[in-house]
């Protein structure tokens, strides 16, 4: 794809029916389980994204057997104990998923590794994940005390633990949960808000044990993990965009099928509903394991609202186009108790609020969120996109409601999460300019 990208539409409307790439969290997990277990596991939708691809690499590395033939994928694992340590460095890339999750997964296995990533992920914090598994015996070593990629993991014997989350995390209380796999006794993980279960799904999945209550999850060591087939359903966070396109726009109507509806992921939903969008839930499936079903999103007037609470961790890798659709709502949008936006896969506190500002937006970066008064005439302009596949597609979808052309700045970022991105866009526009 090129480093820069011109999108440009005439009066737009989106119509019909789309299938979005398999969800992103549950094809990582997917993965790791499937390597943890012993035994073949046959994963279906799989997200053949960048980040996914480097949780891919880094089993083979161990000695997992994982061959891929489109979104199938087949894993021959021979177990976690018998893992063979790398010759090379595990690479993250720019996937902090994959980084968070296997410091919990490699520091209660028998292999030494370095794991590392790319200039953007290396400046990502990893202490709040560190910290706890120091205090369950992992013996992870690294820049300034563990902080920062690259981080050496000797594999050890770990002990469980009783932690309380300081913020609420699905990759913090993930690592916790994977090391507690490999811990001798209980681990337990008390968070303030429930994030996301896709790890507490999947685990039960794969044969595993554990207790849930409210926000409090326990798990016993030294359980076994058998192979299992997986579905992943296609995923919200990237239906969002589309679904806030529709939204937006006049004479809108799309179809999202076989989309993710796991109750810790639908805030997107809620927001459209509480915003005045017309948000029907037309089929539900999945009775264990993770729900999907379809989802229609019809165009209606929208208006300003506030997001603050517990609804927080459902939606805050869609807080980026609930920000564009602000802009586009009558009256004031607040969004706060988001201050995890700032470590992301860049500040995306910062960057919404850059971003939008040049297309003419009114737009307040506070410390924890933003403020967004509309509706707004955007204008067209150039965006960057930071690196950060949320912050791309953003750009894009902008371009639908700008009076004139977007561009956008590596817009081959978006490739992590949607390398059909721009197909999809073009598929669901009916009235358009050429790009």
């Amino acid at each position: 794809m090129d480093a820069i990208k011109t999108v440009h539409y005439n009066k737009p409307k989106l119509k019909g029916s789309l299938r979005v790439p398999g969800d992103k969290s549950i094809s990582h997990r997917a993965i790791m389980l499937a390597s943890i277990a012993q035994g073949r596991t046959v994963v279906k939708g799989f997200l053949d994204g960048e980040d996914c691809l480097r949780t891919v690499e880094i089993f083979k590395r161990l000695g997992v057997s994982i061959e891929r033939n489109g979104t199938d994928v087949v894993i021959d694992s021979p177990g976690m104990e018998n893992w063979t340590s790398p010759t090379k460095e595990l690479y993250a890339g720019n996937s902090g998923t994959t980084a968070r999750l296997m410091l919990g997964i490699l520091s209660g296995s028998k292999v030494t590794s370095i794991l590392t990533g790319d200039d953007s992920l290396s400046k990502r914090p990893m202490k709040r994940v560190t910290t706890p598994l120091h205090s369950m015996g992992a013996a992870i070593s690294g820049k300034e005390g563990g902080d920062f990629l690259p981080l050496s993991i000797v594999g050890s014997t770990l002990e469980g633990i009783d932690y309380n989350m300081p913020v609420a995390s699905a990759q913090v209380k993930s690592a916790i949960l994977f090391a507690g796999l490999n811990a001798k006794g209980e681990t337990i993980v008390r968070e303030t808000t429930v994030s996301r279960d896709h790890t507490e799904r999947m685990f039960e999945q794969f044969g595993v044990k554990l207790e849930r209550d409210g926000n409090i999850v326990k798990i016993q060591g030294g359980q076994s993990l058998t192979g299992a087939n997986v579905k992943v359903p296609g995923d919200i966070s990237s239906a969002a965009f589309f679904m806030a396109a529709a939204a937006m726009i006049e004479g809108s109507e799309v179809q999202f099928v076989d989309v993710g509806l796991n109750p810790t992921r639908t805030g997107i939903i809620e927001v459209l509903q509480q915003m005045g969008a017309e948000v029907e839930i037309l089929e539900k499936h999945g009775e264990t394991g993770e729900p999907y079903g379809v989802v229609k999103v019809t165009h209606s007037r929208l208006e300003g609202t506030e997001i603050s609470g517990e609804i927080i961790p459902t939606l805050i890798d869609e807080l980026p186009i609930i920000a564009l659709m602000a802009t586009q709502a009558t009256g004031k949008t607040i969004i706060k108790d988001a201050a995890e936006l700032r470590v992301k896969e860049t500040d995306r506190i910062a960057a919404v609020t850059d971003e939008l500002t040049k297309l003419g937006a009114k737009v307040e970066a506070t410390e924890d969120g933003m403020i967004i008064e509309g509706p707004t005439a955007l204008v067209g302009g150039k965006l960057q996109s930071y690196g950060d596949h949320r912050i791309g597609m953003m750009a894009a979808i902008a371009a639908l409601v700008s009076d004139g052309p977007i561009e956008i700045k590596d817009p081959s970022c978006i490739n992590i999460s949607y390398p059909d991105f721009f197909d999809h866009l073009s598929h669901l526009v009916l009235a358009r300019n050429e790009e």
